[in-house]
């Protein structure tokens, strides 16, 4: 998830994004109950400067995070033609990282600032900030149980109270063989026909989604996203990231952090 200048320090200091002085490699999904591949439904235009961090679609409006220190800000786009509506930048010295709505609130947290912001999410305006221990991620709003889920980098998954961010749980993530499931980025709660929620998550330096039952922190699917930006576009992009759930469907629009596409795909079963 991180800067340029992360990147290239790889070898012996932080990746470029979302890794502690420590970091781990990407484990792999292993097994799991579900193998999925990707179906392109259609495209949209994405800004290219875009360093995405979040992506939530809500009542027809597209609402994207976007990072890196001094370029990072809320948006509201158009998911039909990616045109920025309305923006609204952090300050220089703040990372931005994922984001979720809760009612008529967005929350935007940062990658190692250890902050959240509570904004409105009519003018995009902050109106409070918290604080929070460790690196923040990836975010999404469990409906069915009120709390918010984030991610930190790492095989954790933390519950937090949707008013006050306090911590109040966190799940492990595993694989179908017990393996722990790290670089768990941005994220997206999505309810099933049952009600239950599951939450889809980027695995951060792969092509790969994950979908986990928070419940239990296992992997019910897997799904491959290789080659979903054509080589010819690969040119200045980054890593895949960002994933919105299209309401009253099976759609998702999932895109990449400087990505000049969006994509609107279904996650099916892969041809025999």
């Amino acid at each position: 998830m991180r800067t340029v200048r992360a990147l290239l320090a790889f070898a012996g200091v932080l990746l470029l994004a979302g890794c502690s002085a420590a970091p781990v490699a990407p484990s792999p999904a292993g097994p799991s109950s579900t193998d999925l591949s990707v179906d392109v439904v259609a495209t949209v235009p994405h800004d290219p400067q875009a360093f995405t961090q979040g992506l939530e679609l809500v009542d027809g409006a597209l609402y994207e995070g976007t990072g890196l220190e001094g370029q990072s800000s809320i948006r509201v786009v158009d998911p039909e033609n990616g045109e920025v509506r309305k923006q609204a930048d952090l300050p220089a010295d703040l990372f931005g990282e994922g984001i979720t709505l809760v009612g008529e609130s967005i929350w935007q947290i940062t990658w190692q600032d250890g902050v959240a912001i509570r904004r409105d999410r009519d003018t995009l305006a902050e109106v409070e900030r918290v604080r929070y221990e460790g690196e923040g991620w990836g975010l999404c709003h469990d409906r069915s149980g009120d709390r918010l889920i984030m991610s930190d980098g790492s095989d954790r998954l933390v519950f937090r109270d949707v008013a006050t961010f306090a911590e109040v749980g966190d799940v492990r993530v595993r694989d179908a063989g017990g393996v722990p499931v790290t670089s768990l980025n941005e994220l997206e709660c999505v309810s099933g026909q049952d009600g239950r929620v599951q939450v889809y998550a980027n695995v951060w330096q792969t092509d790969r989604i994950v979908r986990i039952d928070p419940a239990t922190g296992r992997v019910t699917a897997t799904v491959d996203l290789s080659g979903l930006l054509p080589e010819a576009d690969r040119a200045g992009a980054d890593v895949l990231n960002g994933i919105a759930a299209i309401e009253g469907t099976d759609e998702f629009l999932v895109t990449g952090k400087l990505w000049p596409t969006m994509f609107r795909v279904r996650f099916v079963t892969p041809d025999p």
